[in-house]
């Protein structure tokens, strides 16, 4: 017996349109290497889109990529992840579904004050599910799960969320391997990790979600599980990359911005940048000028002109001796992410956690065709959910 173990593919989740193409293109890659590789099963660990509510441009492409399978008689397992998760209730899975491209394994019953899973039976595979939800809120929950039990199947566990195991040090909630209910495998999802531990295995993102994941993983991944038929014992457990694009990361020191724009084009002159990503990470303490005397168009034209097919600037470790804001449109997120990190840890709240989370929901866009009080109640709900309160 053969699967593939997906998950974080987050389409439709880059805002650069180079690399939320590429990003498709990982996708598109992987379920190509599936079908090669004649898997009996495909299993996404949630996270399919990086919304609940994904563009009908992503909507109409992932269909597409989900008729291959399809047509290639491949069946699809699935949760929800933390992006795709709406409390709600309605989300574009379901619409997946029912057309009968996958599944959606969450299936459960409640019995004295637990949460018992129930398996759904494919050939020799008893599948498990549980989703992942907004700001870690799953893992309560999942300290009260259990698994009806499937004798002489191969049992898989599909989660979406943090091990203890997995995050060192990281201040997140998480739940160990020893608190969940025994399984053959874990297919495990929400960390963009490479983490293959026992039978615990995070599959890795289909492609980097951002600058530092590009920086240090430099392109996606997924796995293909094989195990001796009856025997529940792996024969291989084998990493897939998905190499597309080559990456090339510039860390460049600056002290003086007026001479930067020089410098960086001058060193992107001496580099081979043909059809590669490039990184460019400014460092260092400005003694002179000001951010915005850095001209970061011309630097990226340059780096266009030489035929490079993305260009991504990180000032995240430039400090200044003045405090400045610097505003680029197409860089909001990520200012809008340094400045809530860089207030709260000069305040710190128990309530730090929820801001980005209100910030994406409040930037939700009614869909085409979606009645206004639809749009009310389902923006309503979500912010419920991340207040953890009846609204």
């Amino acid at each position: 017996m053969k699967f593939a173990h997906l998950g974080d593919c987050h389409l439709g989740g880059w805002r650069f349109p180079e690399l939320q193409e590429l990003n498709m293109q990982s996708f598109s890659q992987a379920l190509d290497i599936c079908i090669k590789e004649k898997v009996d099963a495909v299993l996404i660990a949630g996270d399919l889109f990086d919304s609940a509510y994904p563009s009908i441009e992503i909507l109409k492409r992932t269909f597409l990529e989900f008729r291959k399978l399809k047509d290639a008689e491949i069946p699809c397992f699935l949760i929800a992840g933390s992006h795709d998760f709406s409390v709600a209730g309605k989300t574009f899975l379901d619409v997946l579904e029912h057309a009968g491209f996958c599944k959606n394994v969450f299936q459960f019953e409640e019995r004295n004050e637990k949460i018992v899973l129930q398996p759904t039976v494919f050939k020799d595979f008893a599948i498990y599910g549980f989703p992942g939800k907004k700001s870690g809120l799953e893992i309560p929950e999942l300290r009260k799960v259990a698994i009806d039990d499937a004798p002489g199947f191969f049992k898989i566990f599909m989660l979406h969320t943090a091990l203890k195991e997995a995050i060192g040090n990281l201040p997140i909630e998480a739940i160990s391997m020893s608190e969940l209910p025994k399984a053959d495998y874990y297919a495990l999802a929400h960390l963009h990790i490479d983490f293959n531990v026992k039978n615990f295995v995070y599959s890795g993102p289909i492609f980097p979600n951002n600058f530092e994941e590009l920086e240090e993983l430099s392109h996606g991944m997924f796995y293909i599980i094989e195990h001796n038929q009856g025997i529940n014992q792996f024969v291989n457990c084998r990493k897939i990359p998905l190499a597309i694009k080559d990456t090339l990361v510039l860390n460049i020191s600056i002290d003086n911005s007026i001479t930067a724009t020089e410098k960086i084009i001058s060193e992107l002159n001496k580099q081979f940048i043909d059809d590669k990503i490039i990184l460019l990470r400014l460092s260092g303490k400005l003694t002179s000028g000001k951010i915005s005397d850095i001209h970061f168009n011309e630097i990226e034209q340059f780096a266009k002109d030489k035929k490079a097919y993305a260009f991504i600037k990180n000032i995240s470790k430039l400090t200044f001796e003045e405090n400045e804001l610097y505003i680029e449109t197409k860089d909001m997120h990520i200012v809008e992410d340094s400045i809530i990190k860089d207030y709260f840890e000069k305040n710190p709240s128990n309530f730090s956690d929820k801001i980005p989370l209100l910030i994406k929901t409040l930037g939700m866009e009614k869909q085409e065709d979606e009645k206004n009080q639809v749009f009310s109640d389902r923006l309503l709900s979500e912010l419920s959910s991340i207040l953890n309160f009846k609204i």
